[in-house]
């Protein structure tokens, strides 16, 4: 089983690609951490920017395996904690599907995208910065994992 965080944006930060890689290291084979950057379209003024999120979410969701479960990481998504994302990660493992997580561009996922996906995510009702929430999903899966394996990184509750 792989997860899948598929993501609207190319050359990020060197901070950025260091924090996921960090996280995406420590995952273990049988729950692998990978990283798909689709190019995000120019915006420029008087850009349409609902052609563009669709486009983008086009290209996301050709993007995504072949028959991996989609979830969309939005702010109105069901929002869980690190136990809770446990609980999934348990059951991704023990089904041995791959997992794609959607991250979308500036004008969030396309209707086309949402209709499609599984279930949606929310880190929080904040909004991220795009590259921040990298950082963020593979720390809380690595977090959700040592928890599925009693290491002690997990210390709240």
């Amino acid at each position: 089983m792989n997860i899948h965080l598929i993501c609207v944006g190319q050359n990020m930060p060197d901070w950025v690609q260091c924090g996921f890689q960090e996280y995406a290291r420590r995952m273990p084979k049988h729950c692998g951490l990978k990283l798909k950057e689709i190019q995000a379209s120019p915006r420029k003024a008087r850009a349409d920017l609902k052609r563009i999120a669709i486009t983008e979410g086009d290209k996301l969701l050709a993007a995504v395996p072949r028959h991996a479960r989609k979830i969309a990481l939005t702010r109105e998504g069901r929002s869980l904690g690190t136990r809770e994302l446990a609980k999934h990660m348990r059951g991704w493992i023990d089904d041995a599907d791959d997992i794609a997580l959607l991250v979308g561009g500036p004008e969030g996922l396309s209707d086309e995208v949402l209709s499609q996906v599984d279930w949606s995510w929310s880190l929080s009702p904040l909004t991220f910065a795009h590259p921040l929430v990298r950082v963020v999903v593979a720390e809380q899966l690595y977090r959700a994992h040592s928890v599925l394996e009693n290491k002690p990184y997990h210390r709240g509750d």
